[in-house]
């Protein structure tokens, strides 16, 4: 084996002929294998050997075995000793030279290793499913009716603006209808993107969709089944069994179009000759990834798009600050309807006369009453449970736990309080201010909410739905459904009214993009609403209330990104963390001003993060701007590579110890110290 060349391996016979080779890349998490290795391919293997496939190679300085793609083939007529492969595991290609070029830039961006990005995008093979998939005939090309086709164009007829994007291949920020569909059970938003699909797939070209969660996949699936044939629609998420994963990967492999509709991972999808690239709601955290290179499936898209000149789509019923940086500088294209409709939102507060505490005013309540008559109605609460946290009844300071700090919570009136962190009951429980005893519920969660209206409303069906008690659907029929943002069951018409609870305490999160996540969970919550019904935010004034009311949330996005410029925080500049052993850290943080000129003020830090019983730590931040990312994200690769090779001499020398101790991950959404 060389790297393209590293560690030079035992000799292979050397012939006046030119030998094939095959370039390969290692499957291995170390930041110093992440480049091409060469090894000679024997001659049993020549036929096989072929780029895409997974191979096992020789890795003389582990002494072992590994698993490998083959990247390239290529003839060698030089005497340098390389390595021979071990074995080629499967004959299906399944690294195709887009997914290897879409994997190496994106890696290269985030300072990562393409390997990890491969990861995502390969699932693990399963034998049983390729020989099942390479026995079968070539799946048909999929054929959109004409009727199909006059539907779709019904449907996109109200954004010219998509109509040229989807033609000519530019990328846009579509505001989404805010409203259920009709005839199937989802948001309009899924209906329009699978019209958008359904026109791609018509002039034999993939898409591929991307959404933050099930419930939004559920809904995307069904408007797709409603316009585009089923065996042309491709799922690429992980709560597909193992083979029945696979057996989807590989059909993203034919010279078939398709459409791929999945979660994060999903951006990285192989599809014939792709024409669009969709992500909904790009706010999402969910769409963030957190395995390393941790790269957002909305940057992954960028690039993607790129690399490939297909449409791209960034969809929502909110705009969030890093999509509206780039409608600013005209990378991105704005797709509004021709015909705006928006939902009847009220900003309701507390009339004089009633008391201030009051969790409902009483024109949310009147609406609610009215609503039920007509049929469901929505209640959005902050936390799920019954009491999320608790207060000493004496001081008013939040419980805590004795072991932990964790807080507290209670599961029901009277119950013994538990901790959220380490599960302990905190049978004896004394505040370390005031010595008080007593507790005090400060907050109400989804199950004290539905007690509370159930008496209120008496004789009505209330529903809890939250991340413990899921519910994905409701009847149209008179009902209180309270949930947790994210987790509202969807209802055939829409609800007859929504009511927004604990706005202001979700705003006082300790969080730089706090107002946007608000201004998304509850737009998302509105866009459930019937047309007309009503949709009252409790107790929330303000520029994120007012964006809510006048459904104006690009031009919130906008004055967010003004107010975050002069402060240098992203994404009107990129952030980056570096994390690991002091020295390590010192050495990254020097090698990178000397590698790129920086502003004195980009650097924050390093500070402190040993933990007890370990080797002092540090974590610092860096603020760059957009034209300094190669170079930033080079340099903080060098020096993990550099930190990770002076571990393994060290462990050579000195015996064990914590290898890769350098940790780095670019555009952090939430600067943290």
């Amino acid at each position: 084996m060389t790297p393209s060349g590293a560690d030079a391996a035992s000799p292979a016979g050397v012939s006046d002929t030119p030998r094939r080779i095959a370039r390969v890349l290692l499957d291995s998490p170390l930041p110093q294998l992440d480049r091409l290795f060469d090894y000679a391919i024997p001659p049993a293997l020549l036929a096989d050997a072929v780029p895409g496939v997974r191979a096992r190679v020789p890795l003389r300085s582990a002494g072992r075995t590994v698993d490998a793609y083959i990247v390239e083939i290529d003839d060698d007529a030089g005497e340098r000793p390389l390595s021979e492969l071990d074995a080629v595991v499967s004959p299906v290609p399944v690294l195709t030279p887009g997914l290897y070029t879409l994997a190496r830039r994106v890696a290269d961006r985030a300072a990562g290793s393409a390997s990890d990005v491969l990861r995502l995008a390969i699932p693990k093979r399963m034998v049983r499913a390729e020989k099942t998939w390479l026995a079968a005939p070539a799946p048909d090309t999929p054929v959109i009716d004409e009727d199909v086709k006059e539907r779709s164009a019904i449907l996109l007829a109200g954004y010219p603006a998509l109509i040229a994007a989807l033609d000519q291949h530019h990328r846009v920020a579509l505001e989404a209808p805010p409203r259920p569909a009709q005839g199937v059970l989802a948001g309009e938003w899924a209906t329009l993107l699978a019209a958008a699909a359904a026109r791609v797939l018509a002039r034999g070209e993939s898409a591929v969709l991307v959404v933050p969660d099930y419930r939004d996949q559920a809904q995307l699936t069904a408007a797709l089944e409603q316009v585009v044939p089923p065996e042309a629609i491709v799922r690429h998420d992980a709560d597909q069994s193992g083979p029945a994963r696979y057996g989807q990967f590989l059909r993203t492999l034919t010279a078939v179009p398709c459409v791929v509709v999945g979660r994060r991972s999903a951006v990285y999808a192989t599809a014939h000759d792709v024409g669009l690239v969709a992500i909904w709601d790009d706010g999402d955290p969910l769409l963030g990834e957190p395995l390393s290179p941790s790269v957002h499936a909305r940057d992954a898209a960028l690039v993607r798009q790129e690399l490939e000149g297909s449409a791209l789509i960034f969809a929502g019923h909110t705009r969030t600050t890093d999509v509206q940086r780039l409608v600013d500088i005209g990378w991105v294209k704005e797709a509004t309807a021709t015909r705006r409709t928006t939902p009847r939102v009220v900003l309701s507060a507390t009339r004089e006369g009633e008391h201030r505490t009051s969790r409902v005013p009483s024109a949310a309540f009147a609406a609610a009453r009215e609503a039920l008559a007509l049929g469901p109605v929505l209640v959005q609460v902050s936390r799920p449970g019954y009491a999320p946290s608790l207060v000493c009844g004496e001081c008013r300071r939040p419980a805590r736990c004795a072991h932990c700090s964790g807080p507290l919570r209670a599961s029901r009136p009277g119950a013994t309080p538990v901790c959220a962190w380490c599960g302990r009951a905190a049978h004896t429980w004394a505040c370390p201010h005031c010595q008080g005893e007593t507790l005090r519920m400060a907050s109400s969660g989804t199950e004290r909410t539905a007690e509370e209206l159930g008496r209120a409303f008496a004789g009505t069906r209330v529903i809890v739905s939250d991340g413990q008690h899921p519910v994905a659907e409701v009847e149209a029929r008179p009902a209180l459904v309270v949930a947790t943002r994210g987790a509202e069951p969807l209802v055939p018409g829409g609800y007859r009214a929504v009511v927004l609870l604990d706005g202001e305490r979700m705003l006082q999160a300790e969080e730089l993009r706090i107002g946007e996540h608000c201004l998304r969970w509850w737009s998302n919550a509105a866009a459930l609403a019937a047309p007309g019904a009503p949709v009252h935010l409790v107790g929330v004034t303000g520029p994120v209330a007012r964006a809510l009311a006048t459904w104006t949330q690009p031009a919130y996005a906008r004055s967010e990104l003004s107010e975050r410029a002069p402060l240098h925080m992203p994404p009107a500049v990129r952030l980056a963390t570096v994390e690991g052993a002091t020295p390590a850290v010192e050495t990254a943080l020097a090698n990178l001003r000397e590698d790129v000129t920086l502003d004195p003020a980009a650097v924050v830090g390093p500070v402190d993060v040993t933990e007890p019983g370990a080797l002092p730590a540090s974590r610092a931040l860096v603020r760059f701007d957009y034209p300094s990312g190669r170079a930033v994200a080079e340099s903080l690769r060098a020096s993990v590579i550099a930190d990770a090779l002076r571990a393994r001499r060290s462990a050579k020398d000195r015996g064990p110890r914590p290898r890769n101790t350098l940790r780095v991950r670019l555009d952090v959404a939430e600067p943290d110290l």
